[in-house]
């Protein structure tokens, strides 16, 4: 792919606008070396006003979501989006989360552009574990991880039962729950079903990648190793 296009769909401007920028020598290699439009070079060794080319498609990041962000690219208020560069909102092909937390959850989001890798990440056959940590309304009563762990807890409106679910008990009132499938709202779902109410949830890890030390609203493209770490847990402890 030429430079020209290559630039643009990565957000940087039109193609007018990126075409303005070769003009203006504000894109040149590693060697300061002037580059032209029509120039086809490694993404790696190309640089925007002194500054790394973004990634090419294909990138796969992990974003901390904080509490109050929405993962949509329409809804009004504060987006996931907001909290990465501007000019991956316009990236081409569009960056997407892996599926949704809700506005009220906080914690690990995985992002791509790859609909191949989105969709080996969400598919049932990949049986990717998700771990929760909740925070509750009422105190546990003691039988909700043979209820989780049963394999026949019915969430309302409903016909399937939920998969088996581990719960750890981390305190009186709050939890660490591993699913391995992804509903609407499960988690939610799964307390309310037994009574009680989840006041916070964070998702601490998908798979075999955590959060690692960021911090809310920050986030980290992932390479090939952190791919691996991904997929290589087990979909049951």
């Amino acid at each position: 792919m030429k430079l020209l296009r290559l630039i643009a769909n990565l957000g940087y401007g039109s193609r007018k606008q990126v075409a303005a920028m070769f003009r203006e020598g504000l894109i040149t290699n590693v060697d300061s070396e002037v580059l032209y439009a029509d120039d086809v070079v490694e993404a790696s060794n190309v640089l925007v006003e002194g500054e790394p080319l973004d990634p090419p498609p294909g990138i796969l990041l992990m974003l901390h979501k904080p509490v109050g962000h929405t993962c949509s690219h329409k809804d009004q208020g504060r987006l996931v989006y907001d909290l990465l560069p501007p000019r991956f909102h316009v990236r081409k092909p569009a960056l997407s989360s892996v599926g949704r937390l809700d506005r009220e959850t906080s914690g690990l989001l995985l992002m791509t552009d790859e609909g191949a890798l989105l969709h080996r990440i969400i598919s049932p056959k990949s049986k990717l574990p998700k771990v929760y940590r909740a925070t509750l309304a009422e105190n546990l009563r003691g039988d909700e991880a043979a209820t989780f762990a049963s394999g026949t807890l019915m969430l309302e409106s409903e016909t399937t039962p939920l998969l088996p679910a581990e719960l750890e008990v981390l305190g009186p009132r709050e939890a660490r729950l591993t699913l391995h499938e992804g509903r609407y709202h499960q988690v939610r779902r799964m307390f309310a079903a037994v009574g009680n109410h989840v006041e916070s949830l964070h998702r601490e890890r998908v798979g075999g990648l955590e959060l690692d030390d960021l911090e809310a609203g920050q986030w980290r493209l992932l390479g090939e190793a952190d791919l691996a770490r991904l997929f290589a847990v087990p979909s049951a402890a």
